[in-house]
């Protein structure tokens, strides 16, 4: 079964910053060739996620609160420094599988793919693009 893989090169803002990484998925889905299959997004590390969300800025400054109420940044913790960075990363997951049809990921309508920072600090990150299919 053929596999295609890229990376995702992006700068973030730190703590709670949503890059909007849609497009950029699409366009490793359409360079693989693929018609047919998954793409599987990933982030190799401990304090940043992948998921789906509808891109809308009342909506992210939601989430940015739903993050601070659940696991709070002011409460103390064991690991010193960023354990809620860790814990909200560990909530959220690293990754995200899509399924392509026709040579296109479907999403619905509102539905973006985006990498959440979540550590105190801006950050260079990686993003892995995997594609299997036919």
């Amino acid at each position: 079964m053929p596999s295609f893989l890229e990376e995702i090169e992006l700068k973030t803002k730190g703590e709670i910053d949503l890059v909007d990484i849609t497009y950029e998925v699409f366009e490793k889905v359409r360079k693989s060739g693929i018609k047919n299959g998954i793409v599987t997004v990933f982030n190799p590390g401990s304090t940043g996620a992948v998921t789906t969300i509808e891109y809308e800025s009342n909506l992210l400054k939601d989430f940015k609160n739903c993050l601070e109420e659940l696991i709070p940044k002011s409460r103390s913790y064991g690991h010193p420094g960023n354990a809620h960075s860790h814990l909200r990363a560990s909530v959220l997951g690293p990754s995200v599988a899509i399924p392509i049809k026709n040579g296109e990921p479907i999403l619905g309508t509102w539905q973006q793919v985006v990498f959440i920072e979540l550590d105190t600090r801006p950050r260079s990150r990686r993003i892995i693009v995997s594609v299997t299919g036919e």
